[in-house]
């Protein structure tokens, strides 16, 4: 009877061994896949290289959604374009800048998204800057003075090298004289432009009236050779961004009475109304499938680059993540969607729109998770503000490989997120939506919005990690027997006493630049 009670203990040993020690084969297939048969190369040279980039209302959006589609019908997943919304259309053409007094130079710049062109014709004029003058009412009677001259209504910056190449080779005396005397160029040149009773967006719109030729600006983000590119003010004068080192040498001449004149040449097509979208894609579920897991990513850009960063990273993140679960979990329990919003950089409106228009998929979500902000890998997991969010991620959690896992930091409960990007749309409304943040790269300063966001700044090892941890993290989320739970933390109060609030849902913008 000893020996039957031992044989029994040592099976029941071995068993629990073997249990405690088992791999998921899902798992190990979705690394294996990523692994062994990425496809983010190709992803990203095709949406980035051969489409370009996203901007709303552009042909490159439309262009872009109906890749994305003709994608995922190719892996056998079903998606759509679901229209949310209608916007100003608008098609960037080729921008030319050149100095031509006092001596001859091609410049380094673009128009602004949605700047006027130029008819087909090459404007020429002399540049001059916007004058320090004591209010506005002396601004009104210089006013006529800007008809026929491109204006420069940015400040010239005093250096053009980045704080962190200053801090390798200057001195600390040059160091803080460098500072002192930008914060103070700064001030003043923020004064110059207030005391014209104008700001950044009505100054451009005052300066077209007034006849200018143009408006020139620089907005330097902070590194070399980085502009940020946004969108234009004016509705019939082209706006140029000149980058920093040429918009400096204008400015120079400018002030030291040598006048430059400047050749823009900038072709763009206003395009009427376009249509904007949401690319869904879906796996449906064969157990719970009208509960929701969503992979969520941004799918539009600024157009200074090519939006490779931002976002077009976090885009083929989810499609790969997709590609992969499509192959080695074709079954799942709960419906997996992806979404690849419209618009997030105008105000999270694709997302927004699709939080609007779907309440039953909303109040279903068993979890979102959303990559937007750069290249690298993840390194940060919170629980946006839902108490129970660290038990159902901490587990799911437990499933992903250790060199991927290992470098999150994950906070529960956090805080939920006002905005940022889309995962905020469905927080507000009480969905449990999570970004996967990533390690920085230096995305502030050299592609986030600028023209330096191009294919070449994608680390694939970075990118391919994180779509295994999409996949994982989607795979278990779908499995889980539990629904998540939604219960939220009690808001703590505010620097005033007064109890914080949840983020409320806004409504989209869904019709842009047309009204």
């Amino acid at each position: 009877m000893k020996k039957v009670s031992l044989l029994i203990t040592l099976i029941f040993c071995f068993q629990l061994s073997v249990s405690f020690g088992q791999k998921d084969p899902v798992v190990e297939n979705i690394v294996k896949e990523a692994t062994e048969n990425s496809q983010l190369e190709k992803l990203a040279h095709e949406l980035m290289d051969v489409i370009g980039p996203r901007l709303v209302g552009s042909p490159q959006m439309q262009q872009a959604h109906e890749w994305a589609v003709a994608k995922y019908k190719g892996w056998n997943i079903t998606a759509k374009n679901e229209k949310w919304g209608e916007w100003r259309g608008w098609e960037r053409g080729i921008s030319h800048i050149d100095m031509v007094a006092p001596r001859v130079k091609s410049l380094e710049g673009m128009q602004l998204a949605w700047s006027p062109g130029t008819g087909g014709k090459t404007v020429t004029a002399d540049v001059i800057i916007l004058p320090d003058l004591a209010d506005s009412v002396a601004f009104q009677k210089w006013l006529p003075t800007a008809k026929g001259k491109f204006v420069m209504i940015s400040m010239n910056q005093p250096t053009g090298r980045p704080d962190y190449n200053w801090e390798e080779f200057g001195t600390k005396e040059s160091i803080e004289k460098m500072k002192k005397d930008r914060d103070a160029q700064t001030e003043a040149w923020a004064n110059r432009v207030k005391k014209t009773g104008y700001n950044g967006r009505t100054l451009p719109v005052a300066l077209e009236k007034a006849g200018a030729a143009g408006i020139v600006m620089s907005y330097w983000s902070k590194g070399f050779g980085a502009n940020k590119i946004f969108g234009a003010y004016t509705k019939k004068v082209p706006t140029v961004d000149i980058a920093l080192e040429d918009y400096g040498l204008l400015y120079r001449l400018a002030e030291s009475g040598h006048t430059p004149k400047i050749s823009v040449r900038a072709d763009a097509k206003e395009t009427g109304v376009a249509q904007t979208f949401n690319t869904i894609g879906e796996i449906k579920g064969t157990e719970k499938p009208n509960e929701y897991v969503i992979l969520s990513a941004h799918f539009d850009s600024w157009d200074g680059g090519t939006g490779a960063t931002d976002n077009g990273t976090g885009t083929i993140v989810m499609m790969e993540a997709m590609r992969i679960l499509k192959k080695v979990y074709p079954n799942p329990k709960r419906t997996i969607l992806v979404g690849h919003w419209g618009s997030e950089e105008q105000g999270l409106n694709g997302s927004r729109a699709f939080v609007e228009d779907h309440p039953e998929i909303v109040q279903n979500i068993q979890a979102l998770f959303n990559q937007d902000n750069g290249t690298g890998r993840v390194v940060s997991l919170q629980g946006q503000g839902f108490v129970n969010a660290y038990d159902y991620l901490g587990r799911w959690l437990s499933k992903v490989p250790e060199n991927i896992k290992a470098p999150i930091d994950t906070r529960f409960p956090g805080a939920p997120g006002g905005g940022g990007s889309d995962f905020a749309s469905f927080v507000a409304a009480g969905a449990p939506a999570f970004s996967l943040s990533s390690l920085g790269w230096s995305y502030g300063t050299y592609t986030w919005h600028t023209n330096r966001d191009t294919y070449d700044k994608i680390v694939f090892d970075d990118v391919r990690s994180n779509a295994i941890l999409a996949a994982i993290m989607a795979y278990q989320a779908s499995e889980d027997p539990a629904k998540t739970s939604r219960d939220r933390i009690v808001m703590p109060l505010d620097s005033k006493g007064v109890p914080g609030t949840w983020p409320e849902q806004r409504k989209p913008t869904r019709r842009g630049g047309l009204d």
